[in-house]
């Protein structure tokens, strides 16, 4: 946090993010999506590790040409904690939703863990991780 800045201005503009997410998702827009991760952050699914924005850019790039065309994402932060004045945690609930859904199917629900850090004033993906919300 800066010297003017309160704990609960720093709590929204972390939670923030997500919805940076869901809106370069919706546009499907890699560049965007992975301008919100850290030159080095990382990005684990399911089955996946991505490092880099490059990485990550090319992994949602051929997502949206692919298996996330036509879809959406959601997701809500339940908890929102400044670890420091520089870093914090972000626990969210949400998932993909596919092409005509209103809320997402419990197959495809997950939580996610985002580890955020700023970097000249901008908070961003350090770390992030979801896992399937349901027992598999």
């Amino acid at each position: 946090m800066t010297s003017t800045e309160s704990v609960t201005d720093a709590q929204q503009a972390a939670a923030a993010i997500p919805q940076r997410i869901i809106e370069a998702w919706a546009r499907h827009d890699a560049d965007a999506f992975a301008a919100q991760f850290a030159e080095d952050g990382t990005m684990i699914l399911p089955g996946l590790y991505r490092k880099g924005r490059t990485e990550i850019r090319d992994f949602m790039a051929a997502g949206f040409a692919g298996p996330y065309r036509g879809t959406r994402v959601t997701g809500q932060p339940f908890e929102v904690r400044i670890l420091s004045s520089d870093t914090a945690l972000l626990l969210t609930e949400g998932g993909v939703l596919a092409e005509g859904e209103s809320a997402v199917a419990p197959e495809r629900a997950i939580r996610a863990s985002w580890l955020l850090h700023r970097q000249d004033g901008r908070w961003l993906l350090a770390a992030y991780q979801n896992s399937p919300a349901q027992p598999g």
